[in-house]
């Protein structure tokens, strides 16, 4: 029976249109349940982070990097208080409008800019735009933060040299890493804007040094500025580290070369130690720790001065008659030379068609090693050469450490030539000619060598054979911890000779400062026993040496240790177009012994039973 006022069969259709209707509602409930479900349960997580970074945003705290001292606790290296910009790309909507304006505000290079914020790295974290700030850039970008969002200015610690100049091409400088540095494994753990060694020690103990950054997490508005931290994990700072070097005798040898190219290199021959590293032209360290221009990096780079080259441990130059000293002791052990054997010298030694000549136009006369040694004879050397060859003097200077680094802690250290037939073969396709073992005989031809091998050579003569690596860092102190974790002299290895060849050639060598070619290094204070060298820079030269272009003088060497007694400081000085080493380059290294003498028993070094480093510190004024 159908109800009142509606048939049956409409009635029927009216319930089955409630029934479709039902369940079309329970399905839109049930997909509404389901997006629900898969949005705050599946994909609750990944929103919820998109909900936090609306309103979070992660900062890296740079760490401060660990101090360097010299020897006896004297600051080199430490960080003052800077302003940092940084950009976080995530709140930046107009990337152009914002570049226009930093521009506008700070007088930046666009391209730079640009390239920064174009590099790689996730767009929630800060890109570093520009380091060490002034006070008045800080403050012009903070009175303009709502026309620069996601711009934010930070204090950090930035890397100071106190001393300037000073032992820049031990310490070295500071930078950004570079984009082909992060792609590396050692820098695995950095980001853009990490700061990190450059050059010099700040390079090789970059890992010391460099520290661990932090990070904060902070609440920020909508134009990404910060309202308020919430976490915080702060950076770890850098290791210090403790140089062998003495500061004070460090600037006594950057003073003597003055405005002169050149080197001095001073060191321990008991153990390698580096006392004193200067070489000329020099560079500030804290103007190349900061960002340059391309054209101001070409400038510096382009110097024809090259202050970024340390001659120390990089300048490679014939050593000159400093070299007969490793010939004398190789005449003797291999019996080429009796320490009586003599040569008659009249000015000249004919070979072939070739006269070479004596620095000498007389001659010396009638000389044996001990006299041909104080009086520089060079046709003593030349005969001892064409006598033993090139493959055994090669052997005695490789014994030497000539041809090889030393591995010294500083990046790239050439190693020079210590030419043999093998090498020249190998290097120019050629065989060895008889003429040119002549001229390496005293230091000349394809013999090159750097001022520290020449002062780790002498060290070696000095410590009758013994020879170590030489040691620039003495110890690193752990900052959490306040441990001071001293560094070991490492043996390079000795010079097979016996001990009176040694003596012999010390002998002889303390007579050329006393009555030979160095007597302007003879001291009243202390004994001093050495070499001069004069090496020819240009083969033709004409007239008096006044009247020579400069740059076509001869380098001026002079290696020697003291006292002779009991050497404790060796020593070799590198003046490049400076003429005679008698002369210019023997006067420089008595000065720096007599100083080194006087100093060394004021102040001990730092060692593990000293105090902690902040009661040893002292300022460069103090020293």
């Amino acid at each position: 029976m159908a109800t009142a006022g509606y048939p049956e069969a409409e009635l029927g259709e009216l319930h089955r249109r409630l029934a479709i209707l039902r369940i079309g509602l329970l399905l839109v409930v049930a997909l509404l349940a389901l997006r629900l479900w898969h949005l705050q349960i599946h994909e609750g997580p990944y929103y919820r982070d998109l909900s936090e970074n609306n309103r979070t945003r992660l900062v890296l705290l740079e760490p401060a990097r660990g101090l360097i001292y010299d020897r006896h606790g004297v600051l080199l290296a430490n960080n003052v208080p800077s302003f940092s910009l940084y950009v976080t790309l995530e709140d930046v909507k107009d990337r152009e409008a914002l570049i226009q304006k930093l521009t506008d505000l700070l007088g930046l290079d666009p391209t730079l800019i640009r390239k920064k914020l174009v590099g790689r790295g996730s767009k929630l974290l800060p890109r570093k735009i520009k380091d060490r700030m002034t006070l008045r850039d800080a403050t012009v970008i903070e009175s303009h933060r709502l026309d620069l969002p996601g711009v934010m200015v930070q204090v950090e610690s930035q890397r100071n040299y106190p001393g300037g100049v000073m032992a820049s091409h031990l310490l070295g400088y500071v930078g950004e890493v570079s984009a082909d540095q992060l792609e590396k494994p050692e820098f695995a753990d950095l980001h853009q804007g990490s700061v990190v060694g450059q050059y010099g020690v700040e390079k090789s103990y970059d890992r010391h040094v460099r520290g661990q950054a932090g990070q904060k997490s902070v609440e920020v508005d909508a134009l990404g500025h910060e309202k308020k931290t919430a976490v915080v994990e702060k950076p770890q700072a850098g290791n210090d580290l403790y140089l062998t070097i003495d500061v004070r005798l460090q600037k006594v040898a950057e003073e003597l070369l003055g405005e002169e190219f050149g080197a001095i290199v001073a060191l321990d021959p008991t153990n390698g130690d580096i006392l004193a590293m200067a070489s000329r032209p020099a560079f500030d360290p804290n103007v190349l720790s900061r960002e340059l221009t391309p054209k101001q990096w070409v400038e510096i780079v382009q110097d024809e001065g090259r202050p970024l080259n340390n001659r120390a441990s990089q300048g490679q130059y014939p050593p000159g008659s400093t070299f007969k000293v490793p010939m004398a002791v190789a005449a003797l052990e291999t019996n080429t030379m009796s320490p009586s054997s003599t040569v008659h010298c009249n000015g000249g030694y004919q070979f072939g068609r070739r006269l070479y000549h004596d620095w000498k136009a007389g001659g010396h006369g009638s000389v044996d090693l001990h006299s041909a040694l104080v009086n520089s004879c060079d046709v003593y050397f030349y005969t001892v050469g064409q006598r033993m060859g090139i493959d055994v003097m090669a052997a005695y200077g490789k014994d030497f450490g000539l041809g090889q680094g030393t591995g010294v802690e500083l990046p790239s250290e050439r190693s020079g030539i210590m030419p043999s037939s093998a090498w020249k073969q190998k290097a120019k396709n050629e065989p060895w000619l008889p003429g040119e073992t002549i001229s390496a005989a005293i230091g000349q031809g394809y013999v090159t060598v750097t001022p520290l091998q020449m002062a780790s050579l002498i060290g070696t003569v000095a410590n009758n054979g013994v020879s170590y690596r030489p040691r620039l860092v003495q110890a690193v102190m752990d900052r959490t911890t306040g441990n001071l974790q001293e560094l070991p002299a490492v043996p390079r290895g000795k010079v097979n000779a016996k001990p009176e060849t040694f003596r012999l050639v010390k002998e002889a060598l303390a007579d050329v400062v006393k009555v030979g070619t160095a007597t302007r290094a003879k001291s009243s204070l202390v004994t001093i026993g050495g070499k001069t060298g004069t090496a020819q820079v240009a083969a033709l030269r004409t007239g008096p040496e006044k009247d020579i272009p400069k740059k076509f003088r001869d380098h001026a060497w002079f290696v020697a240790f003291a006292p002779v007694e009991s050497p404790k400081i060796a020593i070799a000085v590198l003046g490049e177009h400076m003429g005679h080493g008698g002369s210019a380059a023997a006067p420089l290294a008595k000065v720096v012994i007599e100083t080194y003498i006087k100093l060394a028993p004021q102040v001990p070094m730092v060692t593990s039973d000293s105090p902690r480093a902040g009661q040893t510190r002292r300022s460069l004024e103090q020293s």
